[in-house]
């Protein structure tokens, strides 16, 4: 049996343009120990946005094509050129994650157990109709759950369970989070409170606050509050947290919890030094939504970092059985502590038109766009 069907691809091309369109791709007969699985759905996180747009300035961005095989097209600056001269000529698959069901499978036990059913996937390559994994890639589900509710069981729940984990691994006991209302966030905060862990919540809107109440999280500071040191001070104090897990990147907001860390470990003790405390406090960089400079006034005493954080490394470092554990735990937990909700589904085709394009490029707080690859447009 021959199985056919549509993939989305990102290729920067030597004239500095960066193209997005669709191509059909064959199937290979899967191996013994791999499924070929139909992709019912992968959601647009913002770590696929880094592989989708490049380095491109997709204010640049014209379509082309077809209404059912449309292509983007965008400029990418000259200096910018080197950071793609690994992916020069090479249309790159895009989609960490994803869900569907298993149509064919090769001739191994593990890979036939799966045949049939709704999986959750993993491996990248997933904005597409079908894809070939090993069955050791995929995640068996509770027969209840559907694509939807599985397609984001991989990167926002596995990302939650790891910041804990590194939490306890190191040595501290609480956590701050910015972006906090975001998907991830929400995930985190319902994973805090069922473990009770105190979860420091930064925002910048009252609509985020409200997201968070509503979920039923006790500590959020505003950032944009006038308010906003002393609210900090005062639930790192209360929660002692000491670790930090920053969406920002960019800009300040590093240095003020660090800062904010300092003065609520001086607050809580009673011996001075004039070089500061020597409680360790961590704050681990994940993401880039402010892509400036980090700055940072080394005002945090005698014993504080800052790093960078990835899921992948992470996992790494967990290692497999540890990973495996974990995943079991996130399929048990699908429509409660590691849920993900959805504000929109798109087609392949949908997924490339320039509004839409605009539209989850913004990286809206509380809105998740789903892909819904066996759709029409």
């Amino acid at each position: 049996m021959t199985i056919k069907g549509l993939q989305l691809y990102s290729l920067v091309k030597e004239d500095s343009t960066l193209e997005i369109a669709l191509a059909e791709v064959e199937m290979p007969e899967p191996l013994p120990d791999e499924v070929i699985v139909r992709v019912e759905a992968t959601p647009l996180n913002p770590s696929d946005l880094a592989l989708l747009f490049g380095p491109a300035d997709m204010r640049t961005a014209t379509a082309g094509g077809t209404a059912e095989r449309p292509v983007i097209s965008a400029h990418i600056p000259e200096k910018l050129m080197r950071l793609a001269a690994t992916r020069l000529g090479k249309p790159m698959p895009v989609g960490n994650e994803g869900a569907g069901v298993v149509v064919a499978a090769g001739s191994s036990a593990a890979a036939q157990a799966l045949m049939g059913k709704t999986v959750g996937m993993a491996g990248g390559q997933m904005y597409t109709q079908y894809r070939c994994m090993k069955a050791n890639m995929c995640m068996a589900l509770p027969e209840d759950t559907t694509a939807t509710e599985a397609a984001s069981c991989f990167v926002n729940p596995l990302t939650a369970l790891g910041m804990v984990e590194t939490m306890r691994n190191e040595g501290h006991t609480a956590l701050v989070h910015t972006a906090a209302a975001s998907n991830l966030g929400q995930i985190l905060n319902r994973l805090c409170i069922e473990e009770g862990i105190g979860l420091v919540n930064i925002v910048r809107k009252p609509e985020q606050e409200a997201i968070l109440r509503d979920l039923g999280a006790e500590f959020i500071c505003n950032s944009t509050a006038d308010t906003f040191d002393s609210d900090l001070t005062e639930v790192l104090v209360k929660t002692g947290a000491t670790m930090a897990f920053d969406a920002i990147g960019g800009g300040d907001m590093a240095n003020q919890i660090l800062k904010y860390m300092e003065v609520a470990a001086s607050q809580s003790s009673d011996e001075y030094s004039h070089y500061g405390s020597e409680v360790y406090k961590q704050v681990y960089i994940y993401g880039r939504l402010d892509k400036g400079p980090t700055m940072l006034k080394r005002e945090y005493g005698v014993a504080w970092g800052v790093g960078a954080w990835l899921l992948f490394p992470f996992m790494k470092k967990a290692g497999a059985q540890r990973i495996s554990e974990l995943n079991a735990r996130i399929a048990a937990g699908l429509k409660t502590t590691f849920a993900s909700h959805y504000t929109r589904e798109v087609s392949l085709a949908e997924a490339l038109s320039l509004e839409t394009i605009g539209e989850y490029s913004k990286r809206t707080t509380g809105e998740k766009f789903l892909i819904t690859p066996h759709s029409r447009t």
